[in-house]
């Protein structure tokens, strides 16, 4: 099961809040804009290049396939492609001529949301308890959409970071698989040995996956970024020692010096070249390597930490239903067909990333990918957003670090070394805590 190759399938939808400040907003009882309500006006739904070509040509039969229920809306289909979204998303919503359902960055309900664009899913999710639908969601995603007001969004594609070890590499190193740091720090000094990279990351201009597990070594720890409230609160005991963890693989040279500039393609070049040994990626990553070192690629299983616990980051992307609406009833009528209807999206190989639903993660079809598999059972139940450890619920601040220049700036000063851990965390969380003030 591969995601596609693009940092913005994991990233957040920058920029948004500037795009839509200018813009006349709905109102903040969020009523859908039921404006040609009556059936006779398509409904749009926008969805994102999740996997490769065959995703969209499926996608679009499963949409065009649907019978509106009498006097409500047929849906037509358009294919958004990652270059430029956030400004064709952020256009099209301010001027009303956006879609009414759509998918889109992995924070991108929550801009919207704080800028009265989203129409709540609450009366959705209530619907589908009574037909089993709500609960075949895997444990906690549903409960990462809920705002102060309602739920932003809906569970969708679910895009997972995992541990990745090469089997041949490994068996010639004679490492162990790890499972816990001590563990992984013997596998590392044996792979060194062998001329092969431990700990294999990026973070590069595009390549967010360094960030991501540094946040999921701190996750790891019982740490993260944000405490209950919802502030930044990165200068602590459980993340100082994650990050020191970090600067220790640097210094004994577990980590390519070369990381901090690598793209996602230098990433998976390294891999193919059989220099990363082990690594942190995708839970898609062997099918995205492909060849004889895909086939030798296997997700090992969640790490304990020194503070005997376990943990990751993970992104739970998402569909969001819009107030500017043919008819409301028509969007989650929609949604309702969607969401029964869309296992093939998985099951037929089109290389979209992890199901939402524990029925599709059940179906054959699905479990014939092994580490897929792995990455449902093991990581997802362990994995933690953004939120960590203060909660799990999504928020608008956690746009402050999904890809923005602040937490970039950190990854590349940790994997670069000669740094200390309380001091870059404290720059992290200043700079956080500034750009949350200027959201307002």
């Amino acid at each position: 099961m591969a995601v596609p190759n693009s940092s913005f399938s994991r990233r957040g939808f920058l920029g948004i809040a500037s795009g839509l400040g200018a813009a006349t907003l709905v109102g903040c009882n969020r009523a859908a804009n039921n404006a040609g309500a009556g059936g006779t006006t398509p409904l749009k739904f926008w969805n994102m290049p999740w996997g490769s070509p065959e995703f969209n040509e499926l996608d679009e039969k499963i949409t065009t396939a649907y019978e509106p229920p009498e006097g409500l809306n047929p849906a037509t289909y358009q294919v958004i492609q990652w270059a430029n979204f956030t400004q064709t998303f952020a256009s099209a919503v301010a001027s009303d001529t956006g879609p009414a359902v759509s998918s889109g960055g992995g924070t991108q309900a929550f801009q919207f949301e704080a800028q009265d664009k989203i129409a709540y899913a609450d009366n959705l999710l209530e619907s589908w308890k009574s037909d089993g639908l709500y609960d075949d969601f895997l444990p906690g995603l549903i409960d990462a959409m809920k705002v102060e007001k309602g739920y932003a969004a809906i569970p969708y594609n679910l895009d997972m970071r995992v541990l990745w070890y090469n089997t041949e590499l490994m068996d010639e190193a004679g490492a162990e698989v790890p499972k816990d740091w001590q563990g992984f720090l013997d596998a590392c000094e044996a792979l060194k040995k062998i001329g092969v990279y431990g700990y294999g990351t990026s973070a590069g201009a595009g390549s967010y996956t360094g960030s991501h597990i540094l946040v999921s070594w701190m996750i790891n720890n019982g740490g993260g970024l944000f405490d209950e409230e919802q502030q930044p609160n990165m200068v602590t005991p459980e993340n100082i020692e994650a990050v020191e963890f970090v600067l220790e693989c640097v210094s004994k040279g577990y980590v390519d010096p070369a990381s901090p500039t690598y793209t996602s393609d230098n990433f998976e070049s390294q891999w193919k070249a059989r220099k990363f040994g082990m690594g942190f990626g995708t839970a898609g990553l062997a099918n995205n390597i492909g060849g004889e070192v895909g086939k030798e690629l296997l997700i090992g299983s969640p790490l304990t930490s020194p503070a005997g616990k376990q943990g990751m980051l993970y992104f739970p992307n998402n569909i969001m239903m819009y107030t500017n609406t043919p008819n409301q009833e028509a969007s989650e009528a929609f949604l309702t067909y969607y969401y029964k209807n869309m296992a093939p999206l998985w099951t037929e190989n089109t290389g979209i990333g992890l199901p939402p639903l524990k029925s599709i993660s059940e179906t054959e079809g699905f479990r014939k990918d092994k580490n897929a598999v792995k990455a449902i059972e093991e990581w997802q139940p362990i994995s933690h957003t953004w939120a960590a450890p203060g909660g799990e619920a999504l928020f608008l601040g956690v746009t402050t670090v999904d890809g923005t220049p602040a937490i970039d700036t950190f990854t590349q000063s940790v994997l670069g070394g000669k740094v200390g851990a309380k001091e870059e965390l404290t720059k992290l969380q200043e700079a956080t805590a500034k750009a949350i003030e200027a959201l307002g």
